[in-house]
């Protein structure tokens, strides 16, 4: 995708700090789901998603690992950093265009902050940590990313190419868009009347059209002079990634029998057809996924 060397004011560094790797070589896959379940499980409403999750927390996630208050790591040593200049496109690149297209899209629109960190860092959602995947935290309006997934999305998924990562991006972005709109708010208050089960298939909704608004995003990238910028294999790219990190290939993938019931972020073929609606119509009314 040709978006240039572009910068984000709205970008922190936190890479060149200490943050406490985990894992001990367990597929990031694996280790997401087990998050997911424990955090299901304990009545957090809301995930950390693996690859392309959100937290809609609040700060909930303080009384289970540990405290919520935003941390004051910004200021950190630039010089300090880990993070590659090719990294550092990818992620600054992909926030500028989607700030510049949804400013467009949306009246008042709000640019999210990204902030990359490696291993875990503290937010106003509780301690994220890599394993989780890259996700969103509504109550600082954050998209916080380990760039170490960009490796594992082509090594653990197989998912190549410079705008599959850039799909989880703008995925992350989609869920900012459900804050402002009210979305993420309303989707909970119900999670907060129904069972698991139920609440898991309005999650389902909300995730889907997170990856519909990124297909929005890219159908909407475009030159000063109006061409797209998808190049040649971009498209297929992105359908790659949103196959890989379906429901059922994830819990295929980590040796678990299929449980619809326990989807959260919807199967591989709804994925791929959700971000193909966004880039089909480039219209982010086209993805009225969330809340059905």
């Amino acid at each position: 995708m040709r978006l240039g060397g572009r910068d984000s004011d709205n970008f922190i560094d936190r890479t060149g700090q200490s943050g406490g790797r985990g894992g001990g070589g367990i597929s990031v896959g694996i280790l997401a789901l087990v998050a997911r379940f424990v955090f299901n499980k304990f009545g957090i409403v809301g995930v950390l998603i693996l690859g392309l999750g959100y937290c809609a927390l609040s700060g909930g996630m303080s009384g289970l690992m540990g405290g919520g208050a935003p941390t004051t790591a910004d200021s950190a040593n630039p010089e300090a950093s880990t993070l590659s200049a090719e990294n550092r496109e990818l992620l600054t690149g992909t926030l500028e265009s989607t700030d510049d297209i949804w400013g467009r899209l949306i009246n008042g629109y709000q640019e999210p902050t990204l902030v990359a960190y490696r291993g875990g860092t503290q937010t106003a959602c509780g301690y994220g940590q890599a394993v989780m995947g890259p996700f969103y935290c509504p109550a600082d309006e954050r998209i916080y990313i380990d760039p170490d997934f960009f490796r594992e999305l082509e090594t653990k998924f197989g998912a190549e190419g410079d705008f599959a990562a850039r799909y989880v991006i703008a995925h992350e972005v989609g869920h900012h868009i459900q804050k402002l709109e009210g979305t993420l708010a309303s989707v909970q208050r119900q999670q907060a009347r129904i069972s698991q089960e139920q609440g898991n298939r309005l999650q389902v909704g909300v995730e889907l059209q997170a990856d519909c608004y990124a297909g929005v995003w890219a159908a909407n990238a475009r030159d000063d002079q109006g061409r797209s910028l998808l190049e040649p294999g971009d498209v297929e790219e992105g359908m790659t990634a949103a196959s890989s990190i379906g429901d059922d290939t994830l819990q295929r993938r980590s040796g678990r029998a299929v449980q619809p019931e326990s989807f959260t972020h919807g199967t591989s073929a709804q994925r791929m057809e959700a971000l193909r609606r966004g880039l089909q119509t480039g219209d982010p009314r086209q993805c009225n996924y969330a809340g059905r």
